[in-house]
């Protein structure tokens, strides 16, 4: 029986081995869609500041024009 539990022992630890491995992928997969949602987010934040200051600059040329208007 030494030869059976040898075997069944180390099916065993590769069972365990695998399983971590497995485990580990899913971590680094998990990781890296957060990086990505991450780095998604500070686009998108960055393209929002963009746009308000184009709102911003258009609504001083507007003053500026009226103001001239005026004069």
């Amino acid at each position: 029986m030494g030869v059976f539990d040898n075997a069944k022992d180390a099916a065993e630890a590769t069972g365990k081995k695998i399983g971590q491995l497995a485990e580990e992928a899913k971590d680094r997969i998990n990781d890296k869609a957060d990086s990505i949602k991450a780095d998604a987010e500070v686009k998108r934040a960055e393209s929002d500041v963009r746009k308000a200051e184009a709102q911003r600059d258009a609504t001083e040329a507007k003053n500026d024009y009226k103001e001239k208007l005026r004069d």
